[in-house]
């Protein structure tokens, strides 16, 4: 995980409770943030996959990958409203996610 990642999302975390305040609408709106940017990540799929005949391939693997950041980005800003220490609650996650892999059932041939 970047080491960045979590300083600066504190940091865009506190620029937006100064300006927005912190309460349940705030909150919202952070998550509605994570949606927004996770459905301009699927427009730049589409757009690489040139999936509308009418607009044809509009995007690159790199905009698709730039648009992913941007949700990552989002998750972790909206984190930080839910918890006061989002790196741990992320590193638990990524810990049970991985433990998870590792009871993977085999498939029957």
């Amino acid at each position: 995980m970047s080491a960045v990642l979590w300083p600066v999302t504190a940091s865009i975390a506190a620029v937006l409770n100064a300006a927005n305040g912190s309460g349940e609408h705030e909150m919202a709106m952070r998550l509605l943030k994570v949606t927004e940017e996770a459905g301009e990540t699927a427009a730049a799929y589409i757009g690489m996959t040139g999936q509308n005949p009418r607009k044809g391939t509009t995007h690159t693997p790199a905009d698709v990958a730039d648009e992913l950041c941007d949700v990552i980005i989002a998750a972790a800003v909206a984190l930080h409203a839910f918890t006061t220490v989002p790196p741990a609650v992320l590193d638990a996650k990524l810990h049970a996610a991985a433990r998870r892999l590792d009871h993977t059932p085999e498939r029957a041939v």
